[in-house]
């Protein structure tokens, strides 16, 4: 990968409107993948929407895909670390010889579509509607035989809707975002369903009632079914196993899967992993079953960076992406299930947007020590004013604040040290386990 040439499609991306202020409008990015192609209509796509679960499931879907010898495109959102994580063709990051082409392919269609908007009083093409018109161009470029597209937010004026997708899956639906998307799960949910379409395939997990109704009121009015995880496929079984969970799925076929390994930690993991299957099982269609070679073989190359990742040993430190109550719910049994730590430190940091003491609430659980840092974005929570919720949603556990990560995580990495069989968790914001995870490296702990 040539990191210089990314760098500066990055850099350039960087100066429109950020992707956490997204427009609720889709013409424009209509009639700049018009203007570049139509890129999106290069290859059948799989678009995976919610609120949970969305690149852990992403991943999953793409890595049976690839198991059945398909060449695969994966978009996903934001990135950890590097910006060529978003875009990944056959399992890999895409070059930056590459994303620089497709980049230079965009230039005069961005300008003429830039110069429209702004004649007509509207403002330019934002970060996201042209990174997604850039992946779908990527993509065709590479080319992809399929493409796994992950939503970035909501999902019927989210620009990767420019897509007909021939599958659409649905991770569970719940509170986030809530100023942009809705007050309640049924707005959100509504928003949700705009990615389905006449013809398409759509797959879901197992969701609040709210939601369902949506999704049911979507499928009924395209003329599609609702393949609905505990009514249509199911997780029958996920125990603990050693790195991981061995699940069996009833899948759409009727029959059951033997039982299969899957190398990520907690329930919800298994339950993302029924949902790939339930969503590959559907994109090929005919009641044809994933034969078990491909299932091992898909499953066992997964990995899902920034999920309950290591980063460290001595003391044992991973990060999590958990940024609202729902992800932060999860992690907790997740954590329960899988580790034995005798105590657990977390250093937590939060942005503005999101509900952080809803967060630190659903952390409480797990939670022996609590290291407060800002996150190093102008929308993050100050530490000090995480500390006062901390005070309400975690009585009683020790509270510390760092200036910034690395010095809360010398500070944890320290107390951890200070007694046998302890740990340390990030959590709390993908850009603060993008940082943690850059820190680990660059500090040479050897594991991220």
């Amino acid at each position: 990968m040539s990191a210089t040439t990314s760098e500066a499609v990055y850099a350039e991306l960087l100066q429109r409107v950020g992707e956490a202020k997204p427009r609720p409008r889709i013409e424009p990015v209509r009639r700049l993948a018009e203007l570049a192609g139509s890129p999106q209509l290069s290859f059948p796509v799989i678009q995976v929407a919610g609120t949970n679960g969305k690149t852990s499931t992403s991943r999953a879907i793409e890595s049976l895909m690839r198991a059945h010898g398909l060449r695969t495109g994966l978009f996903t959102s934001p990135h950890l670390v590097d910006f060529t994580e978003r875009f990944q063709i056959g399992g890999e990051a895409i070059s930056g010889e590459a994303l620089t082409a497709a980049w230079q392919e965009l230039q005069p269609p961005l300008e003429t579509v830039d110069a429209e908007l702004v004649a007509a009083g509207n403002g330019p093409i934002t970060f996201f509607e042209a990174l997604a018109v850039l992946a779908f161009t990527a993509f065709t470029d590479a080319p992809v035989d399929v493409a796994i597209i992950e939503v970035g937010m909501g999902g019927e004026w989210d620009a990767t809707n420019i897509a007909d997708a021939q599958v659409a899956v649905f991770t569970p639906i719940d509170l986030d975002h809530t100023a942009i998307l809705g007050p309640d799960i049924e707005s959100i949910a509504r928003t949700k369903a705009g990615i389905v379409k006449p013809g398409t395939a759509v797959v879901s997990a197992e969701q609040d009632p709210d939601a369902v109704a949506e999704l049911e009121a979507a499928t009924e009015r395209h003329g599609v079914p609702l393949l609905l995880q505990g009514r249509d496929f199911q997780l029958t079984d996920d125990r603990l196993a050693v790195g991981g969970r061995m699940i069996t799925v009833a899948g759409l076929t009727g029959g059951s899967y033997a039982p299969t390994f899957v190398p990520l930690f907690g329930h919800h993991q298994a339950q993302n992993a029924a949902l790939a299957i339930a969503a590959v099982e559907a994109f090929f269609g005919g009641g044809r079953a994933i034969a078990e070679e491909v299932l091992e073989e898909g499953f066992g190359q997964l990995t899902s960076p920034g999920r309950l990742q290591l980063i460290g040993t001595d003391p044992m430190i991973y990060v999590d992406a958990a940024h609202n109550p729902h992800g932060a719910e999860a992690l907790s049994r997740a954590v329960a299930e899988s580790f034995s730590f005798d105590e657990l430190a977390l250093v937590v940091g939060v942005l503005a947007e999101k509900d952080a003491a809803g967060l630190l609430a659903a952390l409480a659980p797990i939670a022996h020590r609590i290291t407060l840092t800002p996150v190093d974005s102008e929308r993050t929570i100050a530490a000090a004013e995480l500390a006062a919720m901390a005070d309400t949603e975690v009585p009683g556990t020790p509270v510390e604040i760092a200036e910034s990560l690395p010095e809360a995580l010398d500070e944890a990495r320290a107390w951890a040290g200070r007694a046998p069989n302890r740990g340390v968790l990030v959590v709390g914001s993908v850009l603060l386990a993008g940082e943690a995870i850059a820190f680990a490296r660059s500090e040479g702990w050897g594991i991220a």
